[in-house]
């Protein structure tokens, strides 16, 4: 009995003995390289630390340059004034932006006669056209914009250096530092002693400098990589030193304090490592054979299947790397900082890693002597218990068979599902093999033969009704609905096939979308048939009319050539609003986004149509519009979009009806409704009237286009916004959702 206990404890020792010995030279390897220096001073972080206090002592102090003599540095070369005369295109391309970005505005003032604003909008365009122009015949005239740009960019620099001022006034508190310039002899420092008197004697630590106006830190990020840094160009020799007079407290004390009492344990704990190795190798060496308490367990060992015991083996080989791994971590120097916290965690993965280290350890003993004769290795294999349980399957009859032929419907699916019960059985396995004697894996093979067994047969089945929902759906992806998928269970897979019902139905759904899509394309094509053949006929018709009849009157001839201006206009509204859905449509559009006050911006909108609306018997009811609302969007853009809905407003409304527009914020969101009664039959549905050359009007009898809700949800939705439209009877309401701007 004595000796039992002896070949036990034995076993046990060994274990910590190589446990520890591994730990402290993983932590050497992964760790110890830390802790080689000197002191913390010497250490890669510390040096990190001292330049970047040098860095700031260049900004701040030695080569620093005020902002307006840095502004006065400022030069402009032929490349930027190039870059800038070109950023936005060609003098030609920019001119015609210009033109377009006021044409339609132009027009609509002289349309509404309003000729103060068409005034007004025609000497901005002429400004800004005379502007670009100048900008590519004088290079005098580019210079001062470039440098007025490099001025604000200076200034967002220097603002920026200003909040690190707190960083290197910290460090100027702990650090010592003498520098003299090397061409004036002007000093810079913070304490009264000479250079001289800074050395190793009266500091903890000292490192000579060279700082030259290069030596600054690039995390600002301000200016280009073009861009000259303002500092002056001087170069400063000095020191910069820890002085010995420094408080416990400082930061730089206690890291050092920290980093050698962390040294020192480490120290310890590799040392103690490489002997307790060296011991357990040694013991390893002389007991060549298999000790008598090992080969006590042999018997119960060897009578598990070999798949089995091969799987504990791995599993437990892969405990000891992990636990080993954990118990390496960088924890250990701490352990004078917390011995309770930290040394309870390091002795418990210790305790698991060497009890992992010796149920491996005994494996190996009593396995792999078996391992050597390969014709032992097959007659084992044979009575394995992969083998045993495939054969019982396969013998479980008509039933068991068939949820095999439909587990393996799809091949793929049902080896996937085989593969992964194998590894949850053998991970099931290998945590009871962790937790217990290995003496009592009679009772898991018991388990798995009473439990394990029935529940593969019932995953089989499950496989199979998987295996029919892949069909159903390969049968509606090539447009076979056919009858819906029986719906058996309260399981995942139930759930799976009433969601397949449920596509089936939105399969259907899409095929009737289709439907009424093709109805809309080919009203699309007969409404711009309609809308650019009228005008045109006009058009035709009076100018063979101008050419044809030779006595007419100079009253018909002014009538005719009206009714020619008037349909040209017309045609030309049509193909320009035409063009502009199509761009939005192909997202070939550009957004000049800003934070915009969309209460403002609509009362502009109202306020182009002010004389419309005096003339128009409607009433207009705008609420909610004394505080500003605001959003980040392309004013002029969402200009349009509010002008379309107020002209679709004035053109289609009921006499003598009112008109409600309402602006608020709902659910971190800006929401502007426009409502009113309109004059015509709306018999389409809501969806509808937004489709291009869609009109209430359905006679086709006003002057609109059709395509001013197309082009309005456009606008909005490239504003990742939501343009809405209900209609109830008569009534007809759109509602504009925008992301809300604080």
């Amino acid at each position: 009995m004595a000796i039992k206990w002896k070949n036990r404890i034995k076993i046990v020792v060994w274990s910590f003995l190589f446990t520890f010995g591994i730990s402290g030279i993983l932590f050497f390897f992964n760790y110890g390289l830390q802790y080689v220096h000197r002191d913390y001073f010497h250490t890669t972080q510390f040096q990190d630390e001292l330049g970047e206090f040098a860095s700031y002592l260049n900004l701040f102090e030695l080569n620093r340059v005020p902002l307006e003599e840095a502004k006065k540095s400022i030069t402009v070369s032929k490349e930027e004034i190039d870059e800038h005369r070109y950023r936005y295109g060609t003098l030609p391309e920019q001119i015609d932006n210009i033109k377009g970005q006021y044409e339609q505005k132009i027009r609509e003032a002289a349309d509404a006669g309003n000729d103060v604003v068409e005034k007004s909008l025609t000497s901005e365009r002429d400004r800004k056209i005379e502007d670009i122009t100048k900008n590519f015949e004088s290079e005098e005239y580019v210079k001062p914009k470039v440098i007025k740009e490099k001025e604000q960019k200076l200034e967002k620099y220097y603002k920026e250096i200003e909040n690190s001022r707190s960083n290197y006034l910290r460090y100027k508190k702990s650090l010592q530092y003498y520098f003299k310039n090397d061409r004036t002899g002007k000093v810079y420092t913070n304490t009264n002693t000479d250079s001289k008197e800074l050395n190793k004697n009266n500091t903890l630590f000292i490192k000579n400098m060279t700082i030259t106006r290069d030596y600054i830190m690039g995390f600002y990020g301000i200016l280009d990589a073009d861009d000259n840094f303002p500092l002056a160009n001087e170069t400063f020799s000095g020191v910069i030193a820890v002085p010995k007079t420094l408080a416990s407290s400082n930061l730089f004390i206690h890291q050092n304090e920290t980093y050698k009492r962390s040294q020192l344990i480490t120290l310890i704990y590799v040392l103690s490592a490489l002997v307790s190795l060296l011991i357990s190798v040694i013991y390893i060496k002389k007991s060549k054979a298999i000790p008598a308490e090992i080969a006590g367990w042999a018997p119960y060992y060897n009578k598990l299947p070999i798949d089995i015991r091969a799987v504990c083996f791995i599993v437990t080989g892969y405990g000891v790397i992990f636990s080993l791994m954990v118990a390496t971590n960088n924890q250990f120097p701490y352990l004078y900082e917390n011995p309770y916290i930290y040394g309870f965690e390091l002795s418990i993965f210790l305790v698991v890693s060497s009890f992992l280290v010796g149920l491996t350890y005994v494996q190996w003993k009593i396995l792999f002597p078996a391992m050597k004769d390969w014709q032992t290795v097959k007659n084992e294999w044979a009575k394995c218990l992969f083998i045993k349980v495939w054969q019982r399957t396969l013998m479980l009859g008509k039933k068991t068979a068939k949820g095999v032929n439909e587990a393996f419907l799809d091949q793929s699916i049902g080896t996937q599902i085989f593969i992964l019960l194998g590894v949850i059985f053998s991970l099931g396995l290998a945590v009871i093999l962790i937790a217990i004697h290995p003496i009592f894996l009679f009772l898991y093979v018991l388990i798995l033969g009473v439990v394990g067994i029935p529940i593969i047969m019932l995953l089989v089945k499950k496989i199979g009704y998987f295996n029919k929902i892949v069909e159903k759906t390969s049968e509606l992806a090539a447009g076979n609905l056919g009858q819906d998928l029986e719906v058996s269970g309260n399981t995942i897979l139930a759930d799976l096939a009433g969601n397949i019902n449920v596509l089936k139905q939105g399969v259907k759904t899409s095929q009737n979308e289709q439907a009424k899509s093709e109805r809309l394309k080919t009203e699309l094509i007969t409404n711009v048939s309609h809308d650019l053949r009228t005008p045109l006929t006009s058009i035709i018709t009076y100018t063979e009319l101008l050419k044809t009849t030779e006595d007419l009157s100079l009253e018909d001839r002014a009538a005719y050539l009206a009714i020619i201006d008037r349909k040209s206009q017309r045609l030309k509204v049509l193909i320009e609003d035409l063009f502009e859905v199509s761009k939005m449509a192909s997202g070939n559009i550009k957004l000049n986004k800003e934070k915009v006050d969309l209460v403002q911006l609509l009362q502009q909108a109202l306020a182009e149509h002010d004389d419309t609306i005096t003339e128009s018997n409607l009433q207009f009811r705008v609420t909610n519009t004394e505080k500003p609302i605001f959003s980040y969007v392309d004013g002029q853009k969402l200009w349009r979009v509010f002008d379309n809905l107020i002209g679709n407003i004035l053109k289609y409304s009921l006499e003598n009806s009112r008109v409600y527009i309402h602006v608020s914020k709902e659910n971190g969101r800006a929401v502007i409704s426009f409502k009113n009664v309109s004059k015509y039959e709306l018999n389409q549905y809501s969806e509808e009237l937004v489709e291009r050359f869609k009109r209430g009007d359905t006679s086709r009898h006003t002057d609109g286009s059709g395509l001013g809700l197309a082009i309005a949800k456009s606008i909005v939705e490239l504003h990742e916004g939501i343009l809405d439209i209900e209609t109830d009877g008569d009534l007809f309401k759109v509602t504009i959702s925008l992301r809300l701007e604080e």
